[in-house]
């Protein structure tokens, strides 16, 4: 792992689009070291990444352009990924509304904008390790179906909303814009644990 003396892990934030500013200082609250990544050189560096918001089919493109989508399913193959909202999409099998490229990480089936909207922005309740939780949904894309490897963490609305399947994760809505850092220290967690089974 790329981890400094005191065994912090370095996680990236994919820095083409979204509020991956937002992403960084809560990744560091959460005790994590965090950096920018915009290069497959980039990816090297750092022990798991998170892909922000933003919208998908212009990441996909942006992707595309810095020569980073093979970069990304290599690195998904071996080390952790965080995806919110269109890093969400991203990070799914099977993408509807329409249906488009992804990196196939997380056995979702997920709808873009699939709430229409009346949610295009809202700032809900979600329960979290059994305590309540607040997300912000902006556009949100529904997850229509988890695969059986899959864990749903929190629903709202009768719908997967946050959501691990190994090494991963996926939220609909943006943990970043909330205060308490809750689900970037999970996946911190989950992170440090990938890393500790990858040195036994």
């Amino acid at each position: 792992m790329n981890e400094n003396a005191n065994g912090v892990p370095t996680v990236g934030v994919l820095a083409l689009q979204g509020d991956f500013e937002a992403h960084r200082k809560a990744l560091e609250e959460a005790g994590a070291k965090a950096m920018q990544v915009r290069t497959a050189e980039d990816l090297g560096r750092v022990d798991g990444l998170v892909i922000p918001g933003g919208e998908s089919t212009t990441m996909l493109k942006l992707l595309d352009a810095e020569k980073l989508f093979e970069p990304l399913c290599e690195f998904g193959k071996a080390k952790p990924i965080f995806g919110t909202c269109a890093g969400a999409i991203l990070l799914a099998t099977e993408v509807l509304n329409p249906r488009q490229q992804s990196l196939g990480l997380l056995d979702l089936t997920i709808e873009r904008n699939g709430y229409g909207r009346q949610i295009d922005s809202r700032i809900a309740q979600i329960e979290l390790e059994g305590e309540k939780a607040e997300a912000v949904f902006i556009r949100a894309p529904v997850i229509l179906k988890v695969g059986p490897d899959a864990t749903v963490l929190a629903s709202y609305l009768g719908q997967p909303v946050l959501v691990a399947q190994g090494r991963h994760m996926a939220a609909t809505f943006h943990p970043e814009l909330s205060a308490g850092n809750r689900v970037h220290k999970q996946f911190v967690e989950r992170l440090k644990m990938a890393g500790n089974s990858n040195s036994s």
